[in-house]
């Protein structure tokens, strides 16, 4: 396929075009009803379990996504990506990911130098600076020692490592390591986000983590001002050195904030945001709560993945198999969402964090080579616990919309609960519902079967489900740091396989620019009207009218503003 041309051009896709109405006439009762079948697509490694056979998708139709990959050039530009080879190309950036968590010794490749024994030099300087601090060798001003850590970041800096955070809290191992610590995350530039990060905390025994590539970022930058401003109204300017560290590789800037560059931990280009949480963006915090020694099993589990991603034919590849399977239902079946449903409470953050990582990837409506593209690309993600979501939104998923499901089960809990005289333990109860749910969105429930429970014939088109909804299951052996990075790098490969598919830059991400530009105008606008009363002009009407109404009724807001923090 030439770099210009478009997938959708090729026979591959054709070839699947013409099929899509036989497969939509095929209901999953008869398709699960071929054991053979269902046995091809169970796929294990590594502990891990993956059965798609709920799929709309017959064994040919699997040998057919196989040959669309092969006409996307699928092995090549993952090699491409691993060879360190610039396929951000509208930021002329490598992307590699997949270094951050490469063994000690390996060899990876971008402009010609080898960049794994920079990230161990960061990585060794994050276990050496976490040790310190968790052993109360590193203090604050006063000599206490530092348990609290607030990171501030937003985006990629933010939903990657509450994720991993949120998981790791009620892994016994984990949660051991992190006795008498707390992390928080400080994204939202909204000053309750403030109050609810500060509020409980002592300024003395407060570590702060400013996590922003330039050190420019709007919302960063503004919280990070105001948590300076927290630790210097309580300890004095001259704390700000011993109580912020920074993420950052503009050490000038770092530097002229009041941090001392040595405690800057860095990164660099060929890390995108929303793939950063196993740099120093999400090691350097998840450091300080668990110790490294913790987090270093999250990054092999990960890197376990990434060799898996690299070496394993299709037909046995996860995030292949998982990257083709979305480009069905999304290009093809035409189903535009994705819901992520976890049965585990630990996992209640993967979803948003997925979500960033999907569609602000996969969001684009051209070419890596610019070309308008005539097919969707992207899927609509989001997402709850099992069996929270059972109770709020899989109404929709049995009886209305058809939205393909990932199932994310996990064989051993965290935290078991026994009770004498239960039928079944707590966890048991719960992956009851993690195994039965596809199956009834799989088979539905026919009119011959109610009929048959004698229900009344007035209920009968309400209690009817369809079936034929496809959802597929991810069997997990455990939810520990090793576990938690290769789901991580799983989700992370399979966008983007969908991105090598469709022949989309799933890399860059110029639709959140727009926003903040228009931003800047209104930012202004407001400074102009509060301190010299000038009337809102040079926007539309409808925001004329709302920043007019917004500004006359937050008139009490003084023209030169006082120092003013949260006061919970």
């Amino acid at each position: 396929m030439a770099s210009s041309a478009l997938i959708s051009d090729t026979d591959a896709w054709k070839d699947l075009k013409a099929r899509v109405q036989e497969i939509k006439a095929i209901h999953l009762r008869d398709l699960m009803s071929d054991a053979q079948r269902c046995q091809s697509m169970i796929v294990e490694f590594d502990g891990l379990l993956l059965d798609y056979s709920r799929q709309n998708a017959t064994v040919e139709t699997i040998g057919k996504l196989f040959k669309l990959a092969e006409a996307a050039n699928l092995k090549e530009k993952i090699n491409r990506m691993f060879n360190g080879e610039h396929i951000n190309s509208t930021e002329n950036r490598s992307v590699l990911h997949v270094a951050l968590r490469a063994p000690r010794g390996a060899v990876i490749q971008s402009d010609g130098k080898n960049v794994v024994p920079e990230v161990w030099k960061v990585l060794d300087k994050i276990k050496e600076f976490s040790d310190r601090v968790r052993s109360g060798s590193w203090v604050g001003a006063t000599g206490k020692p530092l348990k609290d850590v607030i990171a501030i970041g937003i985006g990629g800096s933010f939903l990657g490592p509450l994720f991993v955070h949120t998981a790791l809290q009620t892994d016994p191992e984990a949660s051991e390591s992190a006795k008498g610590r707390q992390l928080r995350f400080l994204a939202n530039v909204d000053p309750i986000d403030v109050a609810r990060n500060i509020a409980g905390l002592n300024p003395e025994t407060s570590l702060v983590v400013v996590v922003s590539k330039t050190f420019t970022t709007a919302e960063t930058m503004l919280n990070a001002r105001t948590l300076r401003e927290w630790i210097s109204a309580a300890l004095g300017p001259s704390s700000v050195a011993k109580h912020m560290v920074a993420v950052s590789t503009n050490l000038t800037l770092v530097e002229k904030f009041g941090i001392d560059p040595n405690n800057a931990f860095a990164f660099w280009d060929w890390v995108g945001g929303r793939y950063s949480v196993c740099s120093a963006v999400g090691v350097l915090p998840l450091s300080l709560q668990y110790g490294f020694s913790i987090v270093e099993k999250f990054l092999k589990g990960a890197s376990s993945i990434d060799q898996h991603f690299y070496s394993a034919p299709y037909e046995q590849n996860i995030p292949v198999l998982l990257g083709l399977l979305s480009v069905w239902n999304v290009s093809f079946l035409g189903y535009p969402a994705r819901a992520i449903l976890p049965y585990s409470q630990a996992l209640e953050k993967f979803a948003p964090h997925i979500q960033q990582v999907s569609m602000e990837s996969n969001g684009k409506g051209v070419s890596i080579d610019g070309v308008p593209l005539p097919f969707e690309t992207g899927e609509i993600d989001f997402g709850e616990p099992g069996t929270n979501g059972q109770h709020s939104f899989y109404q929709l998923i049995h009886q209305g919309r058809v939205i393909p499901c990932d199932f994310i089960g996990v064989v051993k809990s965290q935290q078991p609960v026994y009770l004498k005289g239960e039928v079944v333990s707590n966890h048991d109860e719960l992956m009851s519902n993690f195994f039965a749910q596809p199956d009834a969105l799989a088979y539905g429930k026919t009119i011959e079967q109610l009929q048959k429970e004698n229900v009344p014939q007035h209920l009968i088109p309400h209690k009817t489900f369809s079936g034929n909804r496809p959802s597929l299951s991810l069997l997990l052996p455990s939810l520990n740091a090793y576990n938690i990075g290769q789901l991580l790098a799983i989700y992370e490969h399979r966008v983007a396989v969908q991105g090598f598919i469709w022949g989309i830059n799933s890399f860059d991400q110029w639709g959140v620019e727009l926003g903040k530009s228009l931003a800047t105008q209104v930012r202004k606008q407001l400074h102009a009207s509060r301190t010299k009363g000038e009337p809102v002009q040079g926007f539309n009407c409808s925001t004329t009218t709302l920043l007019t109404r917004y500004l006359e009724a937050s008139s009490d807001v003084p023209s030169d503003l006082p120092t003013l923090l949260p006061r919970i």
